[in-house]
């Protein structure tokens, strides 16, 4: 008479994602951020009271993939989209999943005072370095020496600036209560990046004030990388422009699981 086996599952698809194939390439950052976002919602009980907004951009198509909610907005417009959805349903989860050319670029205004207002809203800021969508332009993330098609010689700073670290720009006004760097280059660093989301959604939950995690996020298709270079070169070189770790912390609680 066999033995019966009793199984226990350990891992599977998030109830906050569903079961789509993903548009993103090879080596992209997107696909982990999109996961970690639904674990944590899984995780606090939030998929049913979720409101997520995206922009224009690689994660344009972020509605066929996450299972709750979504309002798209015009590009750079997803925090002033998310501020009138919050102040109609303050009941709601309103979250923004917006890249580096939207946040950072054409929606620095709406990023800002945003942030200085304090709205009850959690961003995560997917920050390749590039202009993905479109085909590789220089961002304002985009770091010295860095190609780009606008920039074929690398990032010059005397022709175009020095890249913009908004993560830090953003933590000095009195609306952000946590903001946080993080980077999807390892599976340490993932399990880091998880940790710091969960605690930006708890700052939303306990009405503390705007929370954002910097995701540094490897994009080989216009960085013209194989995927490993690509989460080799964040790990490496992405972080000596944009340090890993916190940035600004007032929550008043640390370390809850």
């Amino acid at each position: 008479m066999s033995e019966q086996v009793e199984y226990i599952k350990v891992f599977g698809r998030p109830e906050s994602l569903k079961e789509t194939p993903t548009h993103y390439c090879p080596g992209c950052g997107h696909s982990v951020a999109h996961r970690l976002v639904a674990e944590c919602l899984d995780e606090l009980g939030l998929r049913g009271k979720t409101i997520g907004v995206p922009p224009v951009g690689c994660a344009v198509l972020a509605y066929n993939y996450f299972n709750f909610d979504m309002v798209e907005a015009p590009h750079g417009r997803a925090l002033a989209v998310a501020t009138g959805i919050k102040r109609v349903h303050p009941d709601k989860f309103v979250l923004t999943y917006q890249g580096d050319g939207d946040l950072a670029a054409i929606g620095t205004t709406e990023t800002i005072h945003a942030a200085n207002r304090g709205e009850r809203i959690s961003t995560i800021f997917i920050n390749n370095a590039i202009y993905g969508m479109t085909g590789g332009q220089m961002a304002p993330t985009t770091v010295l020496g860095q190609n780009a098609t606008t920039a074929p010689g690398g990032r010059d700073p005397r022709l175009h600036g020095r890249p913009i670290d908004i993560s830090r720009m953003l933590a000095v006004s009195d609306g952000v209560v946590y903001a946080e760097r993080c980077a999807i280059s390892s599976f340490k660093e993932i399990r880091k990046a998880k940790k710091a989301i969960k605690k930006a959604f708890r700052c939303q939950l306990d009405d503390l004030g705007f929370s954002l995690v910097e995701l540094l996020s490897p994009c080989p298709t216009n960085w013209k990388m194989t995927p490993k270079a690509a989460w080799d070169w964040v790990a490496k070189e992405m972080v000596k422009t944009y340090p890993l770790g916190v940035i600004k912390d007032l929550t008043g609680y640390e370390d809850k699981k």
